[in-house]
């Protein structure tokens, strides 16, 4: 059986980054979060980027592929498990993440990464 929890390598120029997916369950689904963190080697910060349920946005929970996240109104989706997804989010928080180059841990909302992302999937 595969391990969904272990530690992927990625590596972005000189940088290599540590990244894992994490999917918090609970009774109610818009408690529900899934999260993709992101560790640069070498150090002790982490980027977190979290998916909340929403309205128009879904997060797997067992009904579709496991770290899979929807939007709904043209079903666009991203599998937080590939590493061509994991490198366009980092790339999309990239310039943002700068802001936050003090912190230990960054927390930010992955959806306002999604819309980026997923146009840099349909232009290529």
């Amino acid at each position: 059986m595969k391990n969904d929890r272990r530690l992927r390598r990625l590596v972005v120029d000189d940088t290599t980054w540590h990244w894992t997916v994490r999917q918090r369950v609970k009774p109610a689904y818009e408690d529900c979060r899934l999260t993709l963190s992101l560790y640069p080697e070498g150090t002790r910060r982490r980027l977190a980027l979290i998916f909340r349920p929403d309205s128009d946005r879904i997060i797997s929970n067992c009904y579709f592929l496991s770290g899979t996240v929807v939007r709904l109104p043209d079903h666009s989706c991203l599998n937080l498990y590939e590493p061509g997804t994991v490198r366009r989010l980092l790339d999309a928080v990239a310039p943002t993440s700068a802001l936050f180059a003090s912190d230990q841990v960054i927390e930010v909302d992955g959806w306002q990464y999604f819309d980026a992302v997923v146009e840099m999937v349909t232009a290529a």
